[in-house]
């Protein structure tokens, strides 16, 4: 999991080199998770370096300590409170780090290899690949975030004041309401059966 979770942050950061955008740099001093979590925004239009930006925080965050529990985002009264929290946490930010890669395929995807873009065959099959690293990468957290939230869910009697959200995205994935493996799969095969027919086209097609 370490490993592909190098991978992923080095697509991000290939990915910032390939639109000419350097990391971002926050404006004050970010030790822990919760502090980068915050720097992690939803734009009203998202652009591709807008989703680079957000994977560059939340991996961040997800390497990060967490604060101590008198500055968490939900109400900790004990140890059992701050150890569902952790799972919870965690698990969130996977998520959000798959939200974000499908932010960003979504970006260079083509839903339909059309006759008359045979011209650009080659782009759009470079547009493709990275769409397919995209949504790759997003498919690497989900069995943690799996995980995380069975984990969670068998603590299901220690409640969490202003966590609710926390726990209904661990809900959703337990009972299997939320599958990114079964998402991300047909995104997959969909994405590939357009490479076949951009790769068919000829000459002789436009």
């Amino acid at each position: 999991m370490r490993m592909k979770r190098r991978l992923v942050l080095a697509f991000a950061l290939l990915a910032y080199s390939v639109l000419g955008a350097a990391p971002p740099a926050a404006a004050y001093p970010v030790y822990y998770k919760e502090q980068y979590y915050q720097l992690y925004h939803v734009h009203y239009i998202e652009y591709p370096d807008d989703a680079i930006e957000n994977i560059y925080w939340l991996e961040m965050a997800k390497k990060a300590d967490f604060c101590n529990p008198l500055y968490a985002i939900a109400k900790i009264e004990d140890k059992t409170h701050w150890e569902r929290y952790r799972y919870l946490l965690d698990m969130h930010l996977d998520l959000k780090l798959i939200e974000q890669h499908l932010i960003l395929g979504s970006k260079f995807d083509k839903r339909i290899a059309y006759f008359y873009n045979a011209p650009w065959k080659d782009q759009n099959l470079e547009s493709l690949k990275t769409a397919e690293s995209a949504y790759e990468a997003a498919l690497a957290y989900w069995p943690e975030a799996q995980a995380l939230a069975k984990k969670a869910m068998a603590m299901r009697w220690t409640t969490l004041d202003d966590a609710e959200y926390l726990v209904d995205e661990a809900y959703r994935i337990d009972t299997g309401e939320l599958d990114y493996a079964e998402i991300i799969g047909n995104q997959l095969t969909r994405l590939r059966k357009v490479r076949a027919d951009f790769e068919k086209m000829d000459g002789n097609t436009y």
